[in-house]
């Protein structure tokens, strides 16, 4: 009855102290909002710059195995290169370590219900106080608060050690290697259990903290953590295109190696930790010297990898070979998640910039009829038209598994105002689609155009040519200002292009009804307002894009 009580407090400890961390992570990507993106934009940069990236929103989100989740999905929608995700992956194994300082800097060394408790109630009133707009705040506040809590509760969990339990825990630290090797797979086998390395990482800092386990089966036992936590991206990869699977299996090889060479090399390695630790590692000081093994552990492994990059890129290619049976033609956009901590405000950057790839592919359509205007031969247009029927619906696989992954995201904890800015970009996706679906019709009518042998005269092709310019211009500078909102200016521009796409369109359907007038035939004149007509629709979808962009640079929290 004592071990099952035992087992329950451990459990509900553990249980509390995982639900502070997911809250407190969700608290902070609401608050922290586009500043979180836009360190997430950092992505394309050099690995330098990717291993800072990675290191920034692990040490934000409280998780890596969240960071390497998204890394996958974002390699899997062609948003990053197999190279840029492994600067990412070494720096969210280096972000994954600020849990443990946390626990031992402050866990340890103060009275954890007298920063807990004040934390959970200011959390809470700021939560529940709607009108002051501190909501997201007071979640991350109330998440911290709770996270401690448990972390308090697991460490006057743990069962007292009396000679019984001290006599099996001297065996099994007396076996010599083996014992370290026993560490290492019970510290794998929980993080899998708990899907975190943080997590665990605290689970056995605690357990040493209260004397349960020596310094030595402590630290196999993070070693061990490090292996387990790469599950959750491994598992995210099931199912994804070749270059998401290699990202996985570079988490996997990257915290595998990593931990061979710090077991091959244990005793050094554990003396080196000592002597970059001030104090023993024993007693109290038991959770410093840990904390600063993990840091340690994780740096240096980041530094022996760094150099070596590409060749590691090239490695994974070769044991992960490119997908045969993949068809292009078919659109995906799974919503993956880790499994302790959800990353909806990451998931809608990853939305933004399938979004833009959908405008580029408005843009490729459009200039893809643009250059047959200029093609005399009937079978060129064919051709033409058989593409753009794909591109077509390819758009609209788009916007339906789009569509499905905003309203996903909507599901989850988000911040109001990133509620708010899903619904603006649910409505640039379906004018998006729109305009693919006019581009097509576009393609259509000159198909239509040739088969019937009605061709426009060379008047009309000549002023066609700037007004499908202009439009094209409108097309870039949407496609270029989708990652960004738009300021009063821009919209102003903005609105000055369709004005003059507007102001164009008259000029041409008033020059077709000229030539009706002055005998030329009606079908062929009738055929050339059409064309414009859906020429001027594109500029009105644009224009409601621009708009859309502008409104989500005034949102509010």
């Amino acid at each position: 009855m004592q071990v099952l009580e035992l087992l329950l407090q451990i459990t509900g400890s553990l249980g509390l102290f995982l639900y502070g961390m997911k809250i407190m992570g969700e608290g902070i990507q609401k608050t922290a909002g586009d500043r979180l993106q836009r360190a997430l934009n950092f992505m394309t940069g050099n690995r330098f710059v990717g291993v800072l990236t990675g290191f920034l929103v692990t040490a934000i989100i409280q998780s890596s195995s969240a960071t390497t989740v998204m890394v996958v999905s974002f390699v899997n929608a062609g948003l990053l290169t197999l190279t840029q995700s492994i600067g990412v992956i070494m720096g969210a194994n280096i972000g994954t370590t600020v849990t443990a300082w946390i626990v031992s800097l402050i866990g340890f060394k103060l009275h954890v219900s007298a920063l807990a408790l004040p934390a959970i109630g200011i959390g809470f009133i700021l939560y529940m106080a709607v009108k002051w707009g501190r909501k997201d705040l007071g979640e991350a506040v109330l998440g911290f608060g709770l996270l401690f809590l448990g972390l308090d509760f697991l460490t006057h969990s743990m069962p007292k050690i009396d000679q019984e339990t001290l006599t099996f825990i001297k065996g099994v630290s007396e076996l010599g290697y083996i014992s370290i090797l026993v560490a290492t797979g019970f510290g794998i086998a929980i993080t899998l259990l708990v899907h975190s390395s943080s997590a665990s990482t605290a689970i056995f800092i605690t357990m040493a903290h209260n004397g349960l386990i020596n310094y030595p089966m402590a630290a196999a036992m993070i070693l061990g953590a490090n292996i387990g936590t790469t599950v959750d991206a491994l598992l995210a990869s099931i199912g994804t295109k070749a270059a998401a699977r290699r990202a996985a299996l570079v988490h996997l090889l990257f915290n595998v190696f990593g931990s061979l060479w710090a077991l091959a090399l244990f005793n050094p390695f554990l003396h080196l930790v000592d002597v970059l630790t001030p104090g023993e590692a024993g007693g109290t000081g038991i959770a410093t010297h840990l904390a600063m093994l993990h840091t340690v552990f994780n740096t240096i492994n980041t530094l022996l990898f760094l150099p070596f990059v590409h060749p590691f890129a090239q490695l994974v290619s070769f044991l992960i070979k490119d997908d045969p049976q993949l068809q292009s033609g078919v659109y995906r956009l799974p919503y993956t998640t880790a499994s302790i901590q959800d990353t909806p405000e990451l998931q809608i950057l990853r939305a933004e910039k399938e979004i833009q790839n959908m405008a580029s592919l408005v843009e490729s359509m459009f200039e893809e009829f643009r250059q047959a205007l200029k093609v005399k031969q009937a079978g060129a247009v064919d051709e033409m038209v058989a593409h753009l029927a794909e591109k077509e619906d390819y758009a609209d696989q788009m916007r339906e598994e789009l569509t499905r992954f905003l309203i996903e995201c909507t599901r989850s904890q988000i911040s109001s105002r990133s509620e708010q800015k899903v619904g603006q970009l649910m409505r640039i996706v379906a004018d998006l689609e729109d305009m693919t679906d006019d581009c097509y019709s576009l393609a259509l009518t000159l198909q239509r155009s040739h088969h019937k042998k009605l061709y426009f005269n060379e008047k009309e092709m000549a002023l066609l040519d700037p007004y499908l310019l202009l439009v094209r211009d409108f097309l870039v500078f949407v496609r270029e200002h989708l990652e960004k909102p738009l300021s009063e200016e821009e919209l102003l521009h903005a609105k000055n292009l369709e004005e003059q796409i507007d102001g164009f369109r008259s000029k041409l359907k008033k020059l077709a009804r000229k030539n009706i007038e002055a005998g030329s035939d009606v079908k062929t004149e009738l055929l050339f307002i059409d064309l414009v007509r859906r020429i001027e629709k594109l500029g009105d979808y644009s224009y409601s894009i621009t708009e859309s962009l502008h409104h989500m640079g005034t949102l509010k929290g």
